[in-house]
């Protein structure tokens, strides 16, 4: 890796493969993606293989993600919105295991790209919507007309809720990106100052570099913390978009 701050975003080929004129190689975000499924789902069944009474630690903690995650789907769409489970647990899931793994040095982070962002939240608007007019039919449409708004303003409301809507997708993956490839930057500078002052000015450079060191200390901390609250967010927006597909009257 280089030493500059966006050189570890980069996406290199480690399988060139073409198909049809379309690029379709093996990328390094390709290997930790897998990497990613790999970790989530090798941890998930090893620590639940044995579904012990007293559970192991490993299964307590699989057990606590498991209720974590169920119950932010209950208290934001209701016993309903369980039927929506397997796909927020994996998007939870993924999205904190992807973070995590972002976190080692020299491994790559797949949510610091837009393009996987934006596909995750084009899943979860894809679902609302497919959903949404499947339960209700065109009553989904209702979700657009807020009740008891006087006739006069009604085509205003109704334009900012579709523009609302539509940002979502939007909204939800730049959060996710923005996050992750601004920490990893910041964090990189940081960190690159230690030994740019050491070399440089040798003695007084590890006195100097102190402060950088601190620094990114704390950075690296506060970065495991924002790496759990963005799969949080992630999962906890997709949880409340979900009810607007279960009851979409206001």
């Amino acid at each position: 890796m280089a030493n500059d701050p966006i050189s570890q975003f980069k996406i290199e080929k480690i399988l060139p493969l073409e198909a049809l004129g379309y690029d379709i190689s093996f990328t390094n975000s390709s290997l930790f993606m897998l990497a990613t499924v790999g970790v989530a789902a090798g941890f998930l069944v090893l620590t639940t293989s044995g579904r012990g009474l007293i559970p192991s630690r490993g299964q307590s903690i699989s057990e606590i993600i498991y209720e974590f995650v169920a119950d932010m789907l209950r208290s934001s769409a209701g016993s309903e919105g369980m039927r929506f489970f397997p796909l927020v647990f994996s998007l939870f899931v993924f999205i904190l295991v992807a973070n995590m793994i972002g976190m080692f040095p020299y491994f790559f982070t797949v949510t610091s790209h837009l393009i996987v962002t934006l596909c995750l939240a084009l899943l979860v608007i894809g679902t609302v919507i497919g959903y949404g007019f499947y339960k209700n039919g065109f009553g989904f449409l209702k979700l657009f007309v807020p009740s008891g708004v006087p006739g006069i303003i009604m085509p205003l409301i109704v334009f900012i809720e579709v523009l609302s809507f539509v940002s979502r997708p939007v909204s939800l993956s730049i959060r996710l990106f923005a996050n992750m490839l601004a920490g990893h930057i910041t964090l990189k500078v940081f960190t690159g100052f230690i030994p740019m002052l050491i070399g440089s000015l040798g003695v007084v450079g590890v006195v100097g570099g102190i402060l950088p060191l601190v620094l990114g200390v704390a950075i690296t901390a506060l970065e495991f913390l924002v790496a759990f609250l963005q799969a949080y967010v992630f999962a906890i927006l997709t949880c409340m978009y979900l009810n607007d597909a279960i009851h979409p009257s206001h």
